[in-house]
């Protein structure tokens, strides 16, 4: 991957970037990687060499990296930081690299830190419950203790104090944390196979044919088209609705004169090229 500087970001930004350590270790695929989308990884290995991205793009990764080693100053007896455990399922080496495990006798509590939105916090990823799942996998299986709990440390970098002062539903500051649901251990060991064995397949049909399997709608982040009732002259929609007859409904149910404005539903993760290789991508480029 080629790192650029458009912006003439101070030096440091950009060998910061250059000396990304990050590694999956020996192993076949990260728990990161294992949740998201097989052609999203296939993609990244397969035009490695022609990706490029500026550093400005990578500023919040940068932070997010930055915070870790900071936390990294806990020193107390019964915190375990950084720890990357390792598991074989279907014949796939799975790792992952947990930030903070605190072990109590009998059991261990996860914690991971995310540079995140106030949005993220309020509504919630569901990528979070799989990948905190995934290394509640990872340290029964390695330390068979117990997990009790598993919660993500959201440090919020869009977080706003007025906001926090007057939104009942606002984070109440810039650093919170959020309870993530436990699985069972057969649910956690399910989904760990579904997930193997799709990558697996994914990875059998590209070394055959050399094709990548198609992203669903989820891991897109689509949205679904809507039709916004509108008062005649004004920006701000009335309400909005995801079928069309009901959004006819309302509006003619107004005393005031309105009009429907159609939104069509959008890909955000490409539109956006978050995933990184929207620019190659024929799914992308043919929606």
């Amino acid at each position: 991957m080629k790192i650029t500087n458009t912006h003439n970001l101070p030096n440091a930004f950009v060998e910061f970037a250059r000396n990304d350590k990050y590694s999956k270790g020996k192993a076949d695929i990260s728990a990161t990687t294992l949740i998201d989308s097989p052609r999203v990884r296939l993609m990244r290995d397969h035009y490695a060499g022609d990706r490029q991205v500026d550093v400005a793009d990578m500023i919040w990764p940068l932070f997010g990296t930055a915070v870790h080693h900071i936390l990294e100053s806990d020193k107390s007896d019964d915190v375990i930081l950084e720890e990357r455990l390792y598991a074989t399922v279907n014949d796939w080496t799975i790792s992952g690299a947990i930030d903070h495990q605190k072990i109590n006798r009998t059991s261990v509590e996860i914690t991971d830190y995310k540079c995140t939105s106030v949005w993220s916090v309020i509504h919630g990823k569901p990528e979070w419950e799989n990948q905190l799942n995934v290394y509640a996998y990872l340290v029964q299986k390695n330390k068979g203790l117990r997990v009790s709990k598993i919660q993500i440390c959201a440090i919020l970098r869009d977080w706003n104090n007025r906001d926090a002062k007057f939104k009942p539903d606002y984070p109440k500051a810039p650093v919170v944390l959020v309870n993530v649901p436990i699985w069972s251990e057969e649910d956690r060991i399910n989904y760990i196979k579904e997930r193997v064995q799709l990558h697996q397949d994914a990875q059998m049909n590209y070394d055959l044919v050399q094709m990548f399997p198609p992203c669903s709608d989820e891991e897109t982040w689509k949205r679904d088209d809507a039709w916004a009732v509108k008062k005649k002259g004004l920006k701000r929609a009335m309400r909005v609705f995801n079928n069309e007859a009901e959004a006819k409904d309302f509006s003619e149910a107004q005393s005031v004169a309105t009009e429907i404005e159609y939104r069509a539903g959008e890909s955000v993760r490409c539109n956006g090229n978050y995933c990184g290789v929207a620019e190659f991508c024929s799914q992308f480029k043919g929606e």
